[in-house]
């Protein structure tokens, strides 16, 4: 019998960076999904990180003493979500995982909460130092004001659709940089006056929504990416090909970002919907509509 999980792809709408440091970050899940799928087989894995997510979900059943049959696995992946892309594919398969293995190893289901600290834990691993955010987006689903070691806070309101049908999600190219890295590189430009500013700029978008405020909403885009900007995460490349959609609406980098190449996904508020697409399809620059997620993991 196999066991599948799904876990959806998130987007920071504002705080990227800034959650590392304990500011809070505005994120949604989306509509684009990872399947984790496990079964039992006599097969040697050699997939490094299968592995080791494999037994981080065993050590932590035995440390909570909870009695598991350790059998051999197979697997498989199916995704929707552009790997490092700062869309949380990484943090999709770690959600997807763990809820896997543990039912896997255990024959029931956990509690999101538990699946969810599990899977950062593992996030840490793979990142050194991520803020959390995008496993919980993932886990849980919905709009999340998120912040670091504060209570979960899911929104009871979601974007409005006048809103929510100009926004897309625009490819810049792949990052040659990893998260890590990038996190990293952030720590050498990052200040108090830039972290304040950046939350600042995520309570008014969160008003903004609240009160179904374009104007404002598209500001907080643009200062938002001004402070992005300021960190150096976003490339040459990427800052042309904002100025060239410009004339469709504004955007920000949406992710850890990028300076080399590509700086994964942007953000962008479309006045020119139309316009705005086939110039996308002329130029083959690939992008998806923006639609929300609010059920994030899902057993299938």
């Amino acid at each position: 019998m196999k066991i599948s999980y799904s876990a959806s792809a998130k987007v920071i709408l504002s705080g990227e960076h800034a959650v590392v440091y304990g500011k809070p970050a505005l994120v949604s899940a989306i509509n684009l999904r990872l399947k984790f799928y496990l079964w039992e087989e006599s097969i040697k894995i050699n997939d490094k990180n299968i592995l080791f997510i494999s037994d981080k979900v065993k050590g932590y059943l035995r440390n909570i003493k909870i009695n598991f049959v350790d059998r051999l696995f197979n697997f498989k992946i199916e995704s929707e979500i552009p790997i490092g892309r700062g869309l949380g594919s990484s943090a999709a398969l770690s959600v997807a995982s763990v809820a896997s293995f543990l039912e896997f190893y255990t024959g029931r289901q956990f509690d999101k909460k538990i699946i969810n600290e599990l899977a950062f834990a593992i996030e840490k691993h793979f990142h050194s130092n991520p803020s959390g955010a995008d496993n919980t987006a993932s886990c849980f689903g919905g709009l999340i004001l998120y912040q670091k070691q504060k209570s979960l806070k899911n929104l009871d309101y979601k974007i409005p659709k006048n809103i929510e049908e100009k926004l897309f999600l625009i490819d810049s190219g792949k990052p040659e940089e990893t998260t890590g890295e990038m996190v990293d590189f952030v720590k050498t430009k990052i200040n108090e006056d830039i972290l304040n500013v950046i939350e600042k700029i995520t309570s008014k978008l969160v008003i903004s929504i609240k009160k179904n405020d374009e104007p404002i909403f598209k500001k907080c885009l643009v200062d938002n990416e001004k402070q992005l900007e300021k960190l150096g995460v976003v490339s040459d490349k990427t800052r042309k090909l904002l100025a060239t959609l410009s004339k469709f609406g504004v955007g920000k980098v949406t992710g850890a970002g990028g300076i080399k190449e590509g700086s994964g996904f942007i953000l962008f508020y479309a006045d020119k919907i139309k316009e705005l697409t086939t110039f996308l399809q002329v130029r083959k620059i690939s992008y998806y509509k923006f639609i929300p997620d609010i059920t994030g993991l899902i057993r299938l």
